[in-house]
């Protein structure tokens, strides 16, 4: 009997059947072979003419060609943002603002159907997780945000709420539509206007949404667009009229930013790298842990900063968890992320999936013992197997660097406070997960850990109206409810 055959058999599932394919049609996606910059309202051919591939990970087929901007492009879209906020969004009525943004939102919902299979195409996540997560959610944060664009005085009293200007937002691979709102939407109901840079591997979920920008008529201007690679990004970043900087992305990109940006009035906001614990305690339902540990790091490839990609277990319990563990990961499908059965899309790019298997080699080489599932991969695309790793040590490698795949690392402990070092013992401090069924242990391991979002008895559970953010080399600031609205205001 096959390993997956024996997991099966311990879950009382029958062993001899596969699902049948459930394909997301993309027949409704509509994308252009050529992509021009946003700037200004209007797309613009790129000042040198340059274009790009953006790649379907799950095939490695071209989707289509993406223009490639420049700092010539960038320096046209900051004046055209500066214009639009000087002359027409500055002065414009802060309800009529809010209009806008809610325009934007329920058009998004009206799309949502094409926006999260673009999604799942450009960056490998499977179409459960685009279509049930990221696209309600991108639009649950302009709906959001629409509401406190004329309530600015009640968010700070006793203040008087003004714009910064513009705002230059970079941001990751990800979640390419839902950071995009996530820094679009606080930075318009402030009366800001916004150059923003999606990432290089995955622009057509941001291209789409100018696209629906300009038919919501925005005016022109309060939303530019760049695509482009890094060199794009840092013309953003040091553009001398941009008044606010917004990235999302690795910790040593974020550390470059910050001292490009020590001696400027710049404000910004970092969001940065993680490696979140998932504490597991003997008295936890167990079941329901080992189902969040699977959502919280291998439904989403561990694409997710504050994955759970480090998992502690309490002696008592380990033999339990590690089981159920395993046998829950082997029943996980790997494959075409617009198949409604799978769990695991594509790796975003190819340099991703390499890194991956650098650090699977390392773990190895390190001497932790490597558990793989035995599903079956596809030959073609960037597809990675479910990996565990356990009889790891806090020296380890993959223990302490961020691995953005499927990879968990398991570790042991007796004691709370056992438990709270290790957890605390790393770099980063993005998030973190605690498993138990006693009340007092949760706000007694919450409140030591050194980390910005802490859920309990759940994981990866977001909603607009909270803030989110780390510690440490995680970044700097917070996103998201009444706090995201702070770092684009001047508070008299």
């Amino acid at each position: 009997m096959t390993v997956k055959a024996e997991a099966r058999a311990r879950l009382n599932f029958s062993t001899d059947w596969t699902y049948a394919p459930a394909p997301e049609s993309a027949s409704h996606a509509q994308i252009k072979p050529r992509y021009d910059l946003f700037i200004n309202g209007k797309f613009v051919a790129p000042a040198k003419g340059e274009y790009f591939d953006t790649i379907n990970p799950s095939n490695e087929k071209k989707l289509a060609e993406v223009g490639q901007g420049t700092g010539e492009d960038v320096d046209k879209a900051v004046r055209a943002a500066r214009s639009a906020y000087d002359k027409v969004w500055s002065k414009m009525p802060a309800k009529e603002r809010g209009k806008y943004i809610y325009r934007i939102a329920r058009m998004l919902q009206e799309r949502a159907r094409e926006f999260a299979v673009i999604e799942s195409m450009d960056g490998g996540k499977a179409i459960r997780e685009s279509r049930d997560v990221d696209v309600p959610l991108a639009a649950a944060h302009f709906f959001y945000y629409a509401g406190w664009a004329d309530k600015l005085e009640y968010a700070f009293p006793g203040k008087q709420p003004t714009a910064l200007g513009v705002a230059g937002q970079i941001i990751p691979w990800n979640f390419p539509l839902l950071m995009a709102a996530w820094k679009l939407a606080p930075a318009l109901a402030t009366g800001n206007t916004v150059v923003l840079k999606p990432a290089e591997t995955t622009p057509l979920t941001a291209l789409k949404l100018a696209e629906l920008i300009q038919e919501a008529e925005l005016p022109p201007g309060v939303v530019n667009i760049l695509t482009g690679a890094g060199e794009t990004g840092a013309a953003i970043v040091n553009h001398p009229d941009i008044d606010k900087i917004a990235f999302t992305g690795s910790t040593e990109v974020g550390k470059i930013i910050q001292k490009s940006l020590a001696s400027s009035r710049k404000k910004f906001t970092l969001e940065l790298g993680g490696k979140a614990a998932n504490i597991i305690f003997d008295d936890a339902p167990i079941d329901q842990a080992v189902e969040g540990i699977i959502n919280g790091i291998f439904f989403n490839q561990g694409h997710v900063c504050c994955a759970g990609s480090r998992l502690f277990v309490q002696e008592s319990c380990y033999d339990e968890v590690v089981r159920k563990l395993k046998d829950r990961m082997e029943t996980l499908i790997v494959g075409d992320p617009l198949d409604k059965n799978t769990d695991i899309g594509a790796i975003n790019s190819k340099m991703q999936l390499e890194k991956i298997h650098e650090y699977l080699k390392i773990g190895a080489d390190d001497g932790a013992e490597q558990w793989c599932t035995s599903c079956n991969v596809p030959e073609k695309g960037y597809f990675c197997r479910p990996t565990l790793f356990l009889n790891c040590s806090q020296s380890h490698r993959i223990v302490q660097e961020e691995i953005f795949g499927p990879v968990l690392a398991v570790q042991t402990f007796r004691t709370v406070e056992e438990a709270i070092e290790k957890a605390n013992n790393t770099p980063y401090g993005l998030s973190g997960g605690v498993w138990t069924d006693k009340g007092s242990k949760i706000f007694k391991v919450t409140s030591k850990l050194r980390a910005g979002v802490i859920w309990a008895n759940t994981y990866n559970k977001f909603d607009p109206t909270s803030p989110f953010g780390g510690y440490k080399e995680s970044g700097v600031g917070r996103e998201g409810g009444l706090h995201g609205l702070l770092p684009y205001l001047n508070l008299n």
